[in-house]
């Protein structure tokens, strides 16, 4: 041992061990998990949370504020990001992806939720303690006392510009939307301010759970004597749980009977299987089935009439995924992995087609809130040879007096409107479009048709886009 004298502990509080919150440190882990690896936070959060509730100790009001600090701050990210960039001396690039992860959970607490503002700050500090150290601790409690100075009507009416100056902008800073989304929504709606406000509401709003019931294994009478369930609003098959309803914990939905489903994509398919046809209805293709619910709604529905249904999918593992949901399925079908654009059937094959084609995602941004920061308008061009080349495959695989259904997760005018109407022009007088409004029953706001673009903020689904088109030569 030395025989050096021990130096003093400095006057002064003692030294704590920083305490860890499972609710906090999951919901950190999520947004790293989304920040680092391009994951979802829909398939990143529920493993967390059944693994925090396997340990013990974590309760469903737990898992409950877990998932809202996470899709609330993925949501609100580019709010919170012009109000972290009010109260930090530095280009909010400069600070590290872990620190402002931190931060903005802590300004969601103090800015989005009902948490006491001393709760909310304690709280952040101490995560920023387990996670970056003490050091970085006291830059995040410097910064989440500044933030909470204000409310958020007061931070906004700080940090966006006036409307009347640039009104993009000012919509982009209080709805966290990027800027050129924002523009894209205001193409597609037609313009004006209300309708976009509403839409862009809708998007920061937690969507219901849609259950579908699959024709022929299910009913929308079993899943109604679940709790919480109540019944769809457009779709026949349609079931809503009410907030906090478990779709894990329902029989029919573990049995495959029953899936998760939004009620757009269902009536997609429905309008597709309804639309009037010329001639036989014996053999039906989804194009781009994967991960396979419309797939299994529409070999629900062709088994009902006798009808065959061909379930093709590019990417094996997604192929697999396709199989797995239509397992069980009552009628004949078959399941492969094919390449929509070089098809290993024949022209002329096939009744009625669904090409549900790859797109950007945003007609479903309620439901990935991350994919508004990620995506750019440059992939509009990556897409769109895509979409005009499955569509052609489903026009070619289609007979004469056969259908078509276009479909995309997108009201983006050039991933809709723009594809069907460049190949209705190479195609010529060989395809026409189908009025689709009348297929849709009840469904208020369809616009002029004769194709149709859902919203979440007049119908409660996902902004699907349809257009039905009849091969005529």
């Amino acid at each position: 041992m030395s025989d050096q004298p021990r130096r003093p502990r400095p006057a002064g509080k003692p030294y704590r061990r920083p305490q860890k919150d499972p609710v906090r440190f999951l919901a950190f882990e999520a947004l790293r998990a989304v920040d680092e690896r391009d994951a979802y936070a829909n398939l990143v959060l529920p493993p967390l949370l059944r693994k925090a509730r396997e340990k013990g100790g974590f309760e469903a009001r737990d898992a409950a504020l877990a998932t809202e600090l996470v899709y609330g701050t993925l949501r609100r990210q580019g709010t919170y990001d012009a109000v972290i960039k009010a109260c930090i001396d530095r280009p909010l690039r400069e600070v590290d992806p872990p620190v402002l992860d931190v931060l903005s959970l802590g300004v969601h607490q103090l800015l989005g939720t009902r948490i006491p503002t001393h709760a909310a700050v304690s709280a952040s500090v101490e995560l920023a303690r387990v996670v970056l150290g003490d050091g970085r601790a006291k830059f995040v409690n410097a910064v989440l006392r500044k933030v909470a100075q204000d409310d958020l009507d007061g931070w906004i009416a700080k940090v966006a510009p006036p409307y009347d100056e640039d009104p993009e902008d000012h919509l982009a800073v209080v709805h966290s939307h990027p800027r050129w989304i924002v523009s894209a929504l205001w193409d597609s709606l037609g313009g004006g301010r209300a309708g976009l406000e509403e839409l862009l509401e809708a998007d920061n709003e937690r969507p219901e759970v849609t259950l579908v019931a699959r024709p022929g294994r299910s009913t929308t009478d079993e899943l109604l004597r679940e709790e919480a369930a109540v019944a769809g609003r457009w779709s026949p098959y349609a079931v809503r749980l009410a907030e906090g309803g478990e779709p894990g914990a329902i029989e029919a939905v573990r049995d495959g009977r029953a899936g998760v489903q939004d009620e757009g994509s269902q009536l997609v398919a429905l309008a597709l299987a309804n639309a009037p046809l010329e001639g036989r209805d014996e053999k039906w293709l989804d194009g781009c089935a994967g991960p396979g619910g419309k797939a299994a709604l529409l070999a629900a529905l062709a088994a009902e009439r006798g009808a065959f249904l061909l379930a093709s999918e590019k990417l094996p593992h997604r192929a697999g995924l396709v199989a797995k949901t239509l397992d069980g399925n009552p009628g004949p079908y078959q399941v492969i992995a094919a390449d929509g654009i070089r098809p290993p059937w024949r022209p002329g094959s096939f009744d009625r087609v669904l090409m549900d084609v790859p797109c950007t995602g945003l007609g479903a941004l309620r439901r990935r809130p991350e994919a508004r920061w990620r995506r750019r308008p440059e992939d509009l061009e990556g897409f769109a040879t895509l979409q005009r080349g499955l569509l052609h495959t489903a026009l070619d695989s289609v007979r004469v007096g056969g259908v078509v259904g276009y479909a995309t997760c997108s009201p983006h005018l050039a991933e809709t409107r723009a594809v069907v109407d460049d190949v209705l022009k190479q195609h010529g007088n060989g395809a026409e479009l189908v009025d689709a409004r009348p297929l849709l029953p009840g469904v208020p706001d369809l616009g002029e048709g004769p194709d149709v673009q859902l919203w979440p903020h007049r119908h409660g689904t996902d902004a699907m886009y349809l257009a039905l088109i009849r091969r005529t030569g």
